[in-house]
């Protein structure tokens, strides 16, 4: 296989030898950690990780490439366990080749600030590549690793410098296969063909429930087949047929790859074998002796044999010696490409250049012009697209109307695999699982549909706010205002209801200027802090005179009528979007009638809420107590920051967009006189 005239040197490596005694030793401890972890937590899945252990051992022992001692080494290759409820599988395989996970952590499993938790959790446990649990979410995050591969590799891989090439291998679930967002994913990446994705599917047939023929009855390779995939069937319990269809997959280099490995699930338990009863809770203390007994294997609860973790340890050594050499060969490529090394540098850092920010701040909007903010985020887009080299994403299928179009990203597809922008489909909830993927691959995923969908990619979303990823959401016609579609697409509760996802900070600029800071601020935040999402306007809003662009205190002071002292104002007015300029012009007319009103922009409320209390008190004077919140949404909430709330709390209707202002008293005569009436 070819990429930018430079041979694929993992592609061509051979499958280490096949160890029979090694393997079955190391099937044996995975079995024996998992029973006795889940008994001793009373909590758990044994099931899955004992009748996976023979198709992990064979990937792990043979395919696998990484080094326990450089866990975060770029190029290698990343193993996403989709899913994640047989996480001790995977904390079992991390202990036994030696990453930072003693014993005594597996001890610990499920037990509060353990470094084993239920599923697995990034950033958390030492060799977690991703978080899973959500079934089909980690399916959806390995398309979007392997989709970051390949276009870090067409961008930075040179004639005999190849320093971006590592597969992404998984095991997943009759559940994860069950779930759209898998098959959102899988669809996605069959058309592009992401040849190093290759995936184990542990063919178990059971569910919590019982058996898979309950509610699955599907030809599962067939419908892999249908996407786009290679696929094979095999005996999951026969390491050397899995070992054999790992190499064919690896080899084929045109499309990615489902294994199904026909299993059984607890395989080994004398009674429970086979059966839903090992699927989600401990086996037994009965059970486990008679599992040990029937296999050989010493009573003694966590035992591991005192020669496994050496001899592990002496399968790793040629990895670690693979890791070594590619640093000596980026060494080389770096003194023959040193500015593009250096792109490459940053982009695993997550360091945008300074000319980012100058191509953002260089854009121009006069005041008083009338630019709706998905438009002036289509302009932001296509100054990113040439000084940010890790933005990368696309949309659902709504390109036009959300403004993230391809503008110099180029469209990512077989033919073109450096990319940027990617036709996601209509697959809302896949595209954000895939973001998430490309986001723990260091890129900057962009999302984007309409605010109304984000309810399809809640799932997606939350996860990436649960692992602190910096993916940017980008949701447009934010309100009733997009008008003739009517209730099913205007967002009513959505822009609330994002709010109360932890560490997802939610955005919606009152103008194109701040628009433009909300883009600034999403990109200042790094894979720690947390994804952000920028809700846009469909319709044209006044840019504002004194509109910021630095939105990163969250709420600043707008406007209040020269020479009014604060002590002296009647009241304030808050809100967000496209009701700030509402809330101004009503400001003002009020001002001439007598009533002197502050009007805050508050852009976002969780960087506002991170603001000492001496900034949150100079916006908001808590003397000021007649303080009213202007939003075309849901009110529930508002009374965090305003004890009067003007705005939608039932569905929408269909209607123009001015038609619907008179009816919901979204205008400046409605507003001036609701702040009349305010006691």
């Amino acid at each position: 296989m070819v990429r930018t005239g430079a041979m694929s040197v993992r592609a061509a490596l051979p499958p280490r030898d096949h160890d029979p005694s090694l393997h079955a030793t190391l099937v044996k401890t995975i079995k024996g950690l998992a029973m006795d972890a889940v008994q001793k937590a009373n909590s758990g899945h044994p099931g899955m990780p004992m009748g996976t252990a023979d198709m992990a051992a064979a990937l792990w022992n043979r395919f696998l490439v990484h080094d326990p001692s450089a866990p975060r080494w770029p190029d290698r290759d990343r193993f996403v366990l989709s899913a994640g409820h047989g996480s001790m599988l995977l904390y079992s395989l991390l202990h036994l080749y030696g990453y930072d996970l003693p014993l005594e952590a597996l001890q610990q499993f499920r037990q509060l600030h353990s470094l084993t938790p239920g599923h697995p959790e990034v950033d958390h446990t030492p060799g977690v590549e991703v978080t899973t649990g959500p079934l089909g979410s980690g399916f959806a995050a390995g398309v979007g690793l392997a989709l970051a591969e390949r276009i870090l590799a067409a961008r930075f891989n040179r004639p005999g410098h190849t320093v971006v090439d590592h597969f992404v291998y998984g095991i997943v679930s009759d559940g994860d296969l069950m779930e759209g967002i898998a098959s959102e994913a899988a669809s996605l990446a069959g058309h592009l063909g992401l040849h190093k994705l290759v995936y184990l599917y542990d063919d178990n047939h059971i569910t919590i429930d019982g058996g898979t023929d309950l509610a699955f009855s599907e030809d599962v390779v067939a419908r892999f087949s249908a996407y786009g995939w290679h696929v094979a069937r095999v005996d999951g319990h026969d390491a050397q047929a899995v070992g054999e269809a790992l190499a064919a997959a690896r080899a084929q280099g045109k499309r990615p790859s489902l294994i199904a490995c026909r299993t059984t699930i607890a395989q080994g338990a004398p009674t429970k074998a086979g059966t839903s009863a090992s699927h989600g809770a401990p086996l037994g203390e009965a059970e486990i002796e008679g599992t040990k007994r029937a296999m050989g294997w010493p009573l003694e609860s966590f035992y591991v044999p005192q020669d496994l973790r050496p001899a592990l340890q002496g399968r790793v050594r040629p990895l670690q010696v693979l890791r070594e050499d590619w640093e000596r060969r980026f060494s080389a490529y770096e003194a023959q490409h040193p500015a593009l090394a250096a792109e490459l540098r940053a982009v695993w850092a997550d360091e945008p250049s300074p000319a980012v920010r100058e191509a953002l701040l260089g854009l121009e909007f006069p005041v008083g012009s009338s630019v709706a903010t998905r438009k002036a985020g289509a302009k932001i887009i296509a100054a990113l697209a040439e000084h940010l080299p890790s933005l990368v994403g696309g949309s659902a299928d709504l390109a036009e109307s959300n403004g993230v179009t391809e503008q110099g990203l180029g469209v990512q597809s077989r033919e073109q695999p450096g990319g940027r922008f990617i036709h996601f489909g209509v697959r809302e909830h896949g595209m954000a699982g895939i973001c998430n993927g490309l986001a723990l691959h260091g890129l900057r995923p962009v999302s984007a549909t309409f605010l109304i969908f984000s309810d399809f990619m809640r799932g997606a979303l939350r996860l990436s706010a649960l692992m602190r990823l910096p993916v940017i959401h980008v949701l447009s016609h934010d309100s009733v205002f997009l008008g003739e579609d009517g209730p099913t697409h205007q967002p009513i509760e959505q822009c609330m209801s994002l709010r109360l996802i932890p560490h997802l900070h939610v955005v919606r600029p009152a103008d194109a200027n701040e628009t433009v800071g909300a883009w600034l601020y999403a990109l200042s935040r790094k894979r720690g802090d947390g994804p952000t999402a920028i809700l846009v306007t469909r319709q044209g809003v006044p840019v504002l005179e004194h509109g910021r662009r630095d939105v990163s205190q969250g709420a600043y002071v707008l406007w209040q009528p020269q020479g009014v002292a604060t002590e002296a104002l009647h009241g304030i007015l808050v809100a967000t979007g496209s009701e700030v300029s509402l809330a101004l012009d009503a400001a003002r007319r009020l001002h001439d009638e007598g009533l002197a009103l502050r009007v805050v922009s508050m852009p976002c409320w969780e960087a506002f809420e991170a603001q000492d209390a001496a900034y949150r008190d100079e916006v908001l004077p808590p003397s000021i107590t007649r303080r009213l919140s202007i939003e075309a949404g849901t009110t529930l909430g508002w009374a965090r920051w305003a004890a009067h709330q003007h705005g939608i709390d039932e569905f929408g209707a269909s209607a123009p967009a001015s038609a619907l202002a008179e009816h919901y008293g979204l205008t400046v005569e409605a507003v001036m006189a609701r702040v009349r009436s305010l006691p």
